[in-house]
């Protein structure tokens, strides 16, 4: 990583994996810009049992968000699985503790975009998508969609929407990803770092 290089954090939550490839591939768009690095972090699980708790450190994969993340990057990139067309618990309670930077302003006037992966294909993928981007406009991030100047918006049959990009993950979670579904991500990964890029441009 280039410490030149603009962070564009990459923040999701996965139980069974597709959302993180999901992650996997925003962040492939995010790197294929010039002067960007994505910096892919996640959420720990919440429990109804009050006694469960959650290793300080994630077993495999993305290390847990820390508040220094959301001050250092110049964009972020929020992802969850479908929950009944929400965003999952996990997700929902990030946002919830982050009232410091909501009173200092820190996410205001970065980008950002949201994706999700639902085991259904019409499990609420679009809702679930604008779930996420309240607590963003809370923030006065400014969230950005995937415009139809990307053809596959009206080819695919699978996921991928103009509010961001998903994907069907199938009732076991293992349904494959479609070229669609993978060129919506890396374009929704780039277009997010291309505007971090031009906001972060000297006057």
């Amino acid at each position: 990583m280039n410490q030149a290089n603009l962070i564009i954090l990459v923040l999701f939550y996965s139980r069974h994996g597709a959302t993180r490839k999901l992650a996997e591939l925003i962040a492939q768009g995010i790197e294929s810009v010039p002067g960007c690095d994505a910096r892919l972090r996640t959420v720990p699980a919440v429990s109804s049992v009050a006694e469960a708790t959650e290793a300080d450190l994630p077993a495999e994969g993305a290390p847990y968000v820390e508040a220094e993340d959301l001050q250092e990057c110049a964009g972020i990139a929020v992802g969850s699985p479908t929950r009944f067309g929400n965003m999952a618990a996990a997700m929902k309670y990030f946002w919830d503790g982050t009232a410091s930077q909501w009173l200092s302003g820190a996410l205001a006037g970065k980008p950002a975009c949201v994706f999700t992966s639902t085991g259904s294909l019409h499990g609420g993928q679009e809702s679930t998508l604008l779930s996420m981007m309240i607590p963003l406009f809370h923030h006065g991030l400014m969230v950005l969609g995937l415009p139809y100047t990307h053809p596959e918006l009206m080819t695919t049959a699978s996921g991928g929407t103009p509010y961001g990009a998903s994907h069907w993950a199938g009732l076991d979670g293992k349904k494959p990803f479609t070229d669609d579904e993978k060129k919506l991500a890396i374009a929704l990964g780039r277009r997010l770092a291309e505007t971090a890029v031009k906001l972060n441009a000297p006057q």
